[in-house]
């Protein structure tokens, strides 16, 4: 009897160390980096775009590609921010 309720609890152990915990780690580092996103930040989308961000919104936001060429995408298709925190600090206090 103890034998199927021991193999259970291990397979519901490895399935939230391999596959619950994770997830929650990469969700928990996109709303983080959804949170950080300011106007002017260099950032690279999930398709590989790199772009900097002219107008940001709720749901989505102005990426410049090339000049004169800006495309809209939704926030959540931005996968990585390249500016660093220091420069943008450096940035904001020279303007």
């Amino acid at each position: 009897m103890l034998g199927p309720i021991a193999a259970l609890v291990l397979i519901l152990g490895a399935f939230y160390l391999l596959i619950w915990r994770p997830q929650q780690r990469r969700m928990t580092a996109a709303r983080e980096l959804q949170g950080r996103l300011r106007e002017g930040d260099e950032v690279m989308t999930t398709s590989g775009i790199y772009a900097r961000i002219a107008n940001l919104r709720e749901d989505d936001c102005d990426l410049v590609i090339a000049p004169d060429v800006t495309i809209r995408v939704a926030r959540g298709a931005i996968g990585q921010r390249l500016t660093n925190d220091e420069s943008a600090a450096e940035g904001d206090s020279a303007q």
